[in-house]
């Protein structure tokens, strides 16, 4: 069995190394991360016995470190342990050396250009590994380049990262292996990861600005109704008035007291009401008809098919342009998405091409697609479908960003109007009290005037 030596950092941030015996590197890094170590290099040792080492300053060996490890000595340890500065400030760096989409996004447009140079699996990983600043992510590719050496598809290492690569990211590199034609699905990946990043990056544009001021707003009313309201009806009561607040400001100080007072009432309700939620859509039908109103939901549900549609297509398209059958293409490219309507329909697709039935009719019988996607693969059957899919995918293209135009012109409307309704209950719950103070009209039936 295969000996990795590595050099790893204890939860009180001692740097450790020394060597570890597993079948593969990933393997190791498991077995040292269920050690409560933080892997910082993990390589294969040509050495396969043991030797003698000196031990380095602020280095202890392995039996030193497990034997705190999961007891109540572990605990003190790390209070115990003093840091060096320059422990303190390696520890804060590597902690901060966390794998972005953008890590995964620059390694993605690396190895595209590579794999389009013709270089080999092997040499394109390589060469990126050595111009890769991130520690962390340089470790993962490290691991991917061992399986890949081992005989091994880079996707079936990348599975074990699916914490750190996107799913349809895995599957589209799957596709690219499984079909023979790895750069054509890389360049459909970049595509994929460029495309999620500018979307999040326009939805965090409209909804974070508009969240803060919706959190705001929502802070401004409770504290108004918890201080502001109490307030201004002492005033009126120490001053003799018969002014009362408005019946909506003493109906929600009411709401918001009872709410402080039976606080287990409400929040057992809603705790309730999610764990029924969640539970319902982890039951094979729940996830079914989550899945669903991903597709038909207001605003968002027409772009989220369309996507998915648009991914299984491109899938289907590279496997038919390396010489796939229909049915074969089909198995491929489901992988490429992960909702269950869309692996469905691929199902009943395959079904009717084993009973010798149209394959786009499930996609027809589902409502979901447009006549125009389906028009465009039934005269692909009737002509040349690689080349129709070619046009069907453009025409994709065309169709996300005008459906990405209009959720983000509709977006923002419905944000504004959920902020405006809080800020005009806002105003007629503690402003227009506070106004009233401030005209002094209260006075007149203070002082008997009225």
């Amino acid at each position: 069995m295969p000996i990795y030596r590595y050099r790893a950092m204890t939860p009180s941030g001692m740097i450790v190394s020394n060597t570890i015996e597993e079948s593969s590197k990933y393997l190791a890094i498991k077995k040292l991360k269920r050690n409560n170590l933080i892997p910082i290099d993990v390589a294969k040792s040509l050495q396969r016995t043991k030797s003698k080492r000196t031990v380095r300053k602020n280095t202890r060996g392995i039996d030193e470190v497990l034997k705190d490890v999961d007891t109540a000595n572990l605990l003190l340890s790390r209070q115990n342990t003093k840091q060096s500065y320059f422990d303190k400030v390696y520890h804060s760096i590597l902690k901060s050396d966390r794998i972005t989409s953008r890590d995964i996004i620059v390694f993605t447009q690396n190895f595209y250009l590579l794999k389009k140079a013709n270089f080999n699996n092997i040499h394109a990983l390589n060469t990126i590994i050595e111009s890769t600043d991130n520690f962390s992510f340089r470790g993962v590719l490290e691991d991917i380049l061992a399986g890949v050496e081992a005989g091994e598809n880079m996707y079936s290492t990348m599975e074990y990262y699916e914490d750190i690569f996107p799913y349809l990211y895995i599957n589209m590199v799957k596709v690219g292996e499984l079909s023979g034609n790895l750069t054509r699905a890389l360049e459909q990946a970049l595509k994929f990861l460029e495309d999620s990043e500018s979307i999040n990056k326009t939805l965090r544009g409209i909804l974070i600005p508009n969240l803060i001021q919706f959190a705001l707003l929502f802070v401004m009313l409770i504290v108004g109704t918890l201080v502001a309201l109490p307030t201004i009806q002492g005033l009126y009561e120490s001053m003799g008035s018969q002014e009362e607040l408005p019946a909506i400001s003493q109906w929600f100080s009411g709401v918001i007291d009872w709410i402080l007072t039976y606080w287990y009432i409400p929040t057992a309700f809603i705790g309730g009401i999610i764990a029924l939620i969640t539970w319902y859509i982890n039951t094979p039908k729940g996830k079914y008809n989550f899945h669903y109103f991903k597709y038909t939901m207001p605003i968002f549900g027409q772009l989220v098919f369309a996507i998915d549609f648009s991914r299984v297509m491109r899938a289907m398209l590279l496997n038919l342009n390396n010489g796939m059958r229909i049915q074969e293409a089909l198995e491929v490219g489901k992988n490429v998405s992960k909702n269950l309507v869309m692996l469905s329909i691929m199902e009943a697709s395959i079904n009717n091409i084993l009973i010798g039935q149209s394959w786009i009719e499930p996609f027809e019988r589902s409502k979901l697609a447009t006549p125009m996607m389906t028009e465009m693969l039934k005269i692909g059957m009737n002509t040349d479908l690689a080349q129709m899919m070619e046009k069907l995918v453009e025409y994709m293209d065309i169709d996300i960003n005008n459906l990405l135009d209009k959720t983000i012109k509709v977006l923002p409307q419905l944000v504004y109007a959920i902020v405006g309704v809080l800020l005009i209950f806002f105003v007629l719950v503690v402003l227009v009290p506070c106004i009233n103070v401030y005209m002094g009209g209260w006075m007149i039936s203070a002082y008997g005037l009225g």
